[in-house]
This record gives C-alpha cells, structure tokens and sequence, in this order.
C-alpha cells in the first residue's frame, strides 16, 4: 500500500463483480489499519452508525487470542465500503491481468468497516504490546458505497445468514483448549461416551438415538478435575477415564442404551444423570471425593446406584426438575450434588 504526493492512496487489488458490482480485495498491513480505518464514534445513535457498537470485553479477547498465538492465529477478511470516487488501474489488458491493478483512493475519503470492526480493534491493542505484528497483513474487502443506508443495509446482509457454531463442534474442534484435548481423549476411551455422545449440537434431538452432548461431557469433566488444572493432560486423562468408568459402572440405564435395550429418548426424558446438569453433578462429586479419598474414591462412589435419578423424584421435583424439563441453573446443580453426596454418605 502506497502514499502518492497526490493525496491519495493506491491499493495493489484483486478485482471482482457481485451483483453486478465491482469490489477489489487487498492485502492490509495491520500497522496502518488504526489510521487507515478510524472506527465510529459511539456516541453516535445506532441509527445514525453502519455497524454494532464496540464490545471492548471482545475486543480485549479477540487482542488476546492474538498475543497468545503469534505463530497459528487466523482471521478471515475484514470488509469495508468507500465512501469516494475511486479508479481502478489494470495492469494489462489480457483477461486474467484486468483483474489484477492498483486502485486510486483520495485521503479524504471515508473507510466504513461493514464487517471486522472488533478485530480491527483488537490488531490495535495486540500492536501496542507487539509491534512486530505490524508487518503482517490482513485481507479487505473493498466496496465502493456511497451513504449511510446503503452502508447500513451491507451491515445487515452480512451478518443475515451467519452462524456462530455450537459449542459442542468449536469442543471437539479446538487443539489449544487442553481441558478440550483431555474430554476428546476421554469420549474416544469410555464406550458409552464413544457410542452415545453427539459430537457436534450442544441438544440432542428428539428422536436421537444419543444420550449426551460434547458440551455436558467437557462440563462434568471440567468439574470433575478443577484441582487438576496445573497436571498434565496424560495424568488428567488417566484420572477422568477411570471416574467415568466407574460411574458408567453404577449407572445401569447407560448401558441399556448402548445394549439397545431401551431407547436414549426415553432415558433422556425420564432421567436427569444424562442431561447436562446430571454430568456436572456427577464431575463435582467426583471432585470432592478425589480431594478426600484420593486413594480410595472409587469405593465411596459405590453408593451411587442408590440415587433415584429420575424425573418423578420428589426431592428433584421443582428445583432440579421443573414445567420447563430439567433445570441448568446453578441452584439445580448444586441441590443434586448435595443429594448425590448424601446417597454416598459423604458430608
């Protein structure tokens, strides 16, 4: 990207059409995105902006995300709209070099970031900490959009149709999480975790023939070994393996599953150990046992096949299990817990 004694910028782009319309790609060092793309006052009326308002607990995250992994992080392109007369220079006339030039842009002109406003933000903060990020680049999208409305409406259709993935699939696709690498390890090694979890929505459907989540399995294990955080994901995962053995042990409906002899749907709406709040129940427990009997858990745990786990329960009636189905809140969580300890006769 150059500067012209002409007052305008020039841009080495990529042309192209949608919708009939050109748009230029570009390659943008991350150094000159602070004064090339100044972002919105926010004092301005949502009415008045082109895009949502600045989130700076995100962009303290997204900067994080970046300093933490300066050799693997990722960003898509960002997308901004010109407001100016602009001209686009080929750099020859065959086909494939017509869409290849540099595009004149006056200094005056008016970047409005459609799309990429937060990682804008954050390529700041991470710049502050480490100015060597400044020589790396970032990929635009350039439109040439002139007014508030059009700009507006740019804002709206991007953002139409995206989708931000479940938690269960970013689980089981995230390399950096360790506690993910230890629940992935664990599902793969406990059978009926392997045959019953579904890996990717963070719901069962109605009619599936799974039992758990990624996300209630990373939940219960996350509780399970909140004294283990500091160990190594090996030992971490001898730990869990062994608890949910134990536990799959104990709790008979599990295995009438994966015997297909009674059906998931069928345990899910009659049970509460297979829904979220049941494996975070059972991870704290598994928790305050390891802390007590570090070398003799596995015998208090026995007790757990005296819990009455379902639905129809009186004690969970109203505080684990309401109108609306089985509870997540805090308070249900801790109410089973402390029941769960109280049928293995640990208080």
């Amino acid at each position: 990207m150059l500067m012209q004694s002409t007052f305008e910028y020039v841009l080495p782009v990529i042309r192209g059409i949608q919708a009939g319309r050109e748009y230029y790609i570009s390659m943008c060092p991350l150094r000159v995105l602070p004064k090339l793309f100044p972002l919105d006052d926010e004092e301005i009326s949502p009415m008045l902006r082109a895009s949502r308002s600045l989130n700076k607990q995100r962009v303290r995250e997204i900067g994080g995300y970046i300093l933490n992994n300066p050799k693997s992080y990722i960003f898509s392109a960002m997308t901004v709209s010109i407001d100016a007369e602009i001209q686009f220079e080929p750099v020859g006339n065959e086909a494939e070099l017509r869409k290849l030039g540099r595009l004149r842009v006056p200094m005056d002109a008016r970047f409005i970031i459609n799309d990429g406003k937060h990682r804008r933000a954050a390529f700041e903060l991470a710049l502050k900490e480490n100015p060597e990020l400044g020589y790396e680049t970032v990929a635009v999208v350039f439109f040439l959009d002139i007014g508030l409305q059009r700009c507006q409406q740019m804002f709206a259709d991007l953002n139409r149709f995206a989708v931000v993935p479940e938690t269960s699939l970013n689980m089981l696709y995230d390399t950096r999480d360790s506690m993910a690498k230890v629940v992935r390890e664990v599902v793969k090694e406990v059978r009926v975790f392997r045959e019953l979890t579904e890996l990717e929505r963070d719901r069962v459907p109605v009619r599936s023939g799974k039992l758990f989540t990624l996300r209630g399995i990373y939940g219960g294990t996350m509780s399970l070994l909140v004294n283990f955080q500091g160990v190594d994901v090996g030992r971490r995962v001898d730990l869990a393996v062994n608890f949910w053995q134990a536990v799959c042990g104990l709790i008979p409906d599990w295995e009438l599953v994966l015997q297909r002899k009674i059906s998931a749907f069928e345990v899910r709406r009659d049970f509460v150990h297979c829904h979220g709040v049941g494996l975070a129940a059972l991870g704290e427990v598994g928790s305050v046992l390891l802390g007590r009997f570090p070398d003799s858990w596995e015998g208090s745990l026995s007790g757990l096949s005296a819990v009455d786990w379902s639905v129809s329960n009186p004690l969970l009636q109203g505080v684990v299990v309401g109108r609306g189905g089985v509870s997540s809140s805090r308070q249900s969580l801790e109410f089973l817990r402390g029941y769960i300890l109280e049928c293995l006769g640990v208080v």
